[in-house]
């Protein structure tokens, strides 16, 4: 299916690994030039030279925490007018409720509620202007169904869900789609530091703590980036744009919910 989107330009925020890199690789599939940021300059490079190479599309680098102020002003400067927005940052520490103190979920907003605003705030009046743009914010399966040792990501990224909801509905009409992409797990780093806790509690190896993980999941498998960058470059693509606001579960079936 052709995407109907080559030439526009995307902005893609934590992507020189897992689920960033898998919706940076899949928008430049479908000819959109990049703009990538990740705070490692050195993986970044890696992969924007891959995707280059791959697909043979612009990419713009801007090394940076993203979760900061001034990394915010670097990746928006550099950016520029971008018709395609996809938010990512890494997720919180897990633990339990009695872990947590305020300083704690001031960064876990930052990053995962605060960050995602400030860049959807700095590029909706452009893509309103010129009557079309794509937001995607990657967040987690934990907004629909809340896991226990993940406080600090339910509370930040469902306060991004209700700012989503409304927003989106105020932009649509300008030709703006905005709507959230939950992931289960997948295959990427994230998943090897929560299957890491899991080895250090239970006392089992790191093949078993992935065994019982996979055993959760309906497919009986964890998902891969290419999926999920697929899923998010159909949300970006023009056949979207009758999507407005909603939440897209990307699990393998493993919340378990009815609607």
């Amino acid at each position: 299916m052709d995407l109907g989107i080559r030439g526009k330009r995307g902005l893609v925020t934590a992507s020189s690994k897992g689920l960033g890199r898998g919706c940076a690789e899949a928008l430049a599939e479908a000819g959109v030039d990049l703009v990538m940021n990740a705070r490692g300059a050195e993986a970044l490079a890696e992969t924007a030279e891959a995707i280059r190479a791959a697909h043979g599309v612009d990419v713009t680098e801007v090394a940076c925490d993203v979760t900061t102020e001034e990394g915010q002003e670097k990746v928006l400067e550099a950016a520029g007018a971008v018709d395609i927005l996809v938010t990512n940052a890494g997720g919180p520490p897990p633990g339990m409720w009695s872990d947590w103190d305020r300083e704690d979920f001031i960064k876990a907003l930052d990053a995962n509620m605060l960050t995602p605003i400030a860049l959807m705030k700095a590029s909706l009046p452009g893509m309103m202007e010129r009557g079309w743009g794509r937001v995607v914010n990657i967040t987690s399966q934990s907004v629909r169904a809340p896991i226990g040792v993940l406080g600090l990501s339910n509370a930040a990224r469902t306060g991004l869900t209700g700012y989503v909801a409304g927003t989106a509905r105020q932009v649509a009409r300008q030709g703006v789609t905005i709507n959230n992409l939950l992931p289960g797990i997948h295959a990427t780093d994230r998943a090897d530091a929560l299957d890491g806790g899991v080895v250090k509690a239970q006392g089992i190896t790191l093949e078993e703590a992935r065994a019982k993980r996979s055993d959760t999941i309906p497919v009986g498998r964890y998902g891969t980036r290419q999926e999920f960058g697929a899923a998010c470059a159909f949300l970006c693509s023009q056949h979207a744009g009758f999507i407005v606001g909603q939440n897209l579960l990307a699990d393998g079936g493993a919340t378990n919910i009815t609607m």
